[in-house]
């Protein structure tokens, strides 16, 4: 099958649940729909213009509050776990993600246990006894200390996340974001925990997973997307199983290097290619629609890297910047911040896309009024306040609740 570009922009727009964005009504509902549809979400705790997690679901859920969330996840209708990176999933698909590599790999987690296993020990027989418990709870344990990007990680910690990759505990509920853990028997229900799925099913589960999450990926994903699933040889193999199975389709896309390949039961949607109604989003850092930088600059023209590990001096845009989804269009990028304290959100920067002009476009400086009322609704502030140079956009995107 081969499409052209403007499909491919328009069916990802919609299999993105964004075409239009904020739509999807139901609340607690509509979170764990999104998450079904895309498999998982990426929990990140940075929070200065909202959790990755929030904002996302924030561009696809009309009205929603972090509240409906946290719900879930209390109701154990969704668990965390790593896939591709610290994630929430369906609770239902926990058998499948049994076999976990966590968010360092197996053997610093397997060291983390051996290295401290006095610790081990007895960090999970007071959980058992105790119920759950964070890091704060234990005393400070002697042991050696593990080393993750250069920042030290006491030995309390170390083996509680190990415990996590084994499947002996799961995480019960954060405070912020410290979190507590407890026994996965007393975290989910036994029948679930009795399911068996082989370990082929489970990588291969894990495999597709990230084709729900993005849509169009070529076999080798991108970057870092297949990640911790197993090792390249056994990626390439289960990729063919995937295709042999009839999981996913072959696609070319005009423009695009290589094949990509569809979920077989979302063919008809890319057939369809719908042209999506006149919205705009503000799209998160780490969301999985811009999993493919590659993608985005051939499909879209829009060139996109994170900055948040960039020394100050050296970013272009800034340090917690979302990119602007215009209908299939990325046109801009903004960079809110939300003072809770003062129930305010401040615009520190604005960039549009080369050739673009907000006043020329049609429908969209009403679409961008509305996202950024949304956007305050969201932060829970009951006003806009702009940078000093934005002055015409302070003028041209009068928002207020």
């Amino acid at each position: 099958m081969r499409v052209t570009a403007q499909a491919a922009r328009r069916f990802l727009a919609a299999r993105h649940l964004l075409a239009p964005a904020r739509s999807l009504a139901g609340g607690p509902a509509a979170v764990l729909e999104v998450i079904r549809k895309l498999g998982s979400i990426q929990f990140d705790p940075i929070a200065v213009a909202g959790r990755n997690h929030d904002l996302m679901l924030h561009a696809r859920v009309a009205g929603y509050e972090p509240a409906w969330c946290d719900e879930l996840y209390e109701r154990r209708e969704i668990f965390e776990a790593t896939n591709k990176a610290l994630s929430f999933i369906p609770a239902d698909e926990f058998p499948w993600f049994r076999l976990s590599s966590g968010r360092k790999g197996v053997q610093f987690h397997a060291e983390a246990l051996a290295g401290n296993a006095a610790v081990a020990e007895r960090v999970l027989e007071r959980i058992r006894a105790d119920g759950p418990l964070s890091s704060a709870n234990f005393e400070r344990e002697s042991g050696a200390t593990k080393d993750w990007f250069g920042v030290p990680e006491n030995a309390v910690r170390s083996v509680l996340e190990a415990h996590t990759v084994t499947g002996a505990i799961g995480l019960a509920r954060r405070d912020r974001n410290l979190r507590y853990y407890d026994v996965i028997e007393r975290l989910l229900p036994a029948e679930l925990l009795a399911r068996e799925v082989p370990e082929r099913e489970q990588l291969r589960h894990k495999q597709l997973s990230r084709h729900r999450a993005h849509g169009l990926l070529g076999a080798g994903g991108a970057g870092g997307t297949f990640a911790r699933i197993a090792a390249p040889e056994i990626r390439r193999e289960l990729h063919k199983e995937l295709v042999e199975l009839g999981a996913l389709v072959p696609v070319e896309i005009e423009g695009a290097r290589g094949k990509r390949f569809v979920l077989a039961a979302e063919l008809a949607l890319l057939e369809a290619a719908p042209q999506p109604p006149v919205s705009v989003a503000f799209i998160a850092p780490f969301d999985s629609l811009l999993w493919d930088t590659s993608l985005l600059a051939g499909l879209f023209g829009f060139e996109y890297v994170w900055e948040g590990f960039f020394k100050p001096e050296k970013r272009r845009w800034g340090y917690y910047v979302l990119p602007i989804l215009f209908g299939d269009r990325f046109v801009g990028r903004i960079e809110p911040r939300i003072d809770r304290d003062g129930g305010r959100v401040e615009v520190l920067g604005l960039w549009w896309e080369e050739g673009f002009a907000p006043r020329r476009a049609d429908g969209f400086v009403d679409a961008m009024r509305d996202a950024l009322l949304a956007y305050l609704r969201f932060a829970g502030a009951d006003r806009l306040e702009w940078a000093r140079h934005l002055a015409t956009e302070r003028r041209l995107f009068p928002a207020r609740p």
